[in-house]
């Protein structure tokens, strides 16, 4: 199995599954100079990590990382300087519960990637889906800890927006909500809502998908590289990655598709400062793949999970039809955990490019 890394100067390879010892990620092409503690990858990972509520999956991992290479320890014990060379990180599994996979092990649940990944490699791991468990995620979340590094001036925040129908009311959008419940909701009228919602579909043993909103600002103008790597073109291919994404949209997206021309263009003046000023940012901050210093607005869509206890019609690895019911512990709802995995995949982006930008252009921004 190839393509497991990701980035061109901004490099960071994944490994591991979601049952395996341990899982993490290695990252290649961090700057040199770089000073951070181990509380700095942390804190993102305690956002991403799972039990914290009753709304997500209670399979309980504290998903301590532990750095192995390219630092150089400090005498205060807790701070380390990236030295340039590859760093690798690494999380152990804890509270793998693989037995409860036994019954599907030659059985494909339908919406998952089981029968694509047997179609493949004429093999798969049953054990919580190997790779394609959303477990992977949390090296994503580590690497994007070390991206948000190389940009310490852009400021990259997520949230939810949608679960099911239920969408938030954005005149009361309010970032300073979003650590207060459990959903990373920025509207605090729409969280009961979610509540009773959720807690319907997860006495049902169901599960339903949900939309997640990510924003980046303090992006310079000028990151980006026509024509075939983009700043959006790279930023939607590594949402799209994460696993159970099915769509995703920058600035207005396909709400574009239905407006005039007139709607749509980001007007711009001469701020009090001088310099250009959009009166709107329809564009999500990128126009002609390339940023204009706007904040970048991205948003995706996350499917349902497939692990469900109703019965759904499949088949196994021989053959036979059957009907799947997943046990375990599953999320109800895997977009709230994908808030903190968008907010890091964006911040690879970015980092990325802002290297590529400053090693072509020779500017430092």
């Amino acid at each position: 199995m190839s393509h497991n890394t990701f980035g061109h100067l901004f490099r960071v390879t994944t490994w591991g599954e979601s049952h395996g010892p341990a899982l993490g990620c290695v990252v290649d092409g961090c700057p040199p100079g770089l000073s951070f503690t181990l509380e700095d990858i942390q804190s993102f990972l305690d956002k991403r990590k799972p039990g914290q509520s009753r709304f997500v999956t209670q399979r309980r991992e504290a998903d301590e990382v532990k750095v192995l290479s390219g630092f150089m320890p400090q005498p205060d014990g807790k701070t380390y300087i990236s030295t340039g060379t590859p760093i690798s990180l690494l999380i152990e599994n804890t509270d793998q519960r693989s037995k409860d996979y036994g019954e599907i092990a030659q059985q494909y649940r339908p919406g998952h990637a089981d029968y694509a990944y047997d179609a493949k490699y004429g093999i798969r791991d049953y054990r919580g889906g190997g790779r394609s468990s959303a477990r992977e995620t949390a090296a994503r979340v580590a690497a994007g800890a070390l991206a948000r590094l190389v940009i310490p001036q852009v400021k990259i925040r997520g949230a939810l927006v949608q679960i099911g129908k239920h969408k938030i009311d954005r005149s009361r959008f309010d970032w300073a909500e979003v650590d207060n419940n459990p959903f990373f909701c920025p509207d605090a009228g729409t969280v009961p809502v979610w509540e009773a919602y959720l807690d319907d579909i997860r006495k049902a043993g169901s599960s339903v998908g949900a939309v997640v909103e990510v924003v980046a600002e303090g992006v310079p103008a000028g990151l980006g590289a026509p024509l075939y790597s983009k700043l959006d073109q790279d930023i939607t291919s590594l949402l799209m990655s994460i696993n159970a994404v099915k769509g995703v949209e920058i600035g207005n997206g396909f709400e574009a598709a239905e407006i005039t021309g007139e709607e749509n263009a980001d007007e711009m003046r001469i701020g009090p400062d001088g310099q250009p000023q959009f009166l709107s940012n329809n564009a999500g901050g990128i126009l002609g793949g390339i940023s204009t210093g706007q904040p970048i607005v991205a948003r995706f869509a996350v499917k349902p999970t497939s692990s469900i206890l109703t019965p759904r019609r499949s088949i196994d690895a021989t053959g036979h039809e059957v009907d799947v019911r997943t046990k375990g512990r599953h999320d109800p709802c895997v977009g709230i955990r994908a808030v903190p995995v968008g907010e890091a995949m964006l911040a690879c982006a970015i980092a990325d490019h802002f290297l590529r930008d400053r090693g072509q252009t020779g500017r430092l921004r």
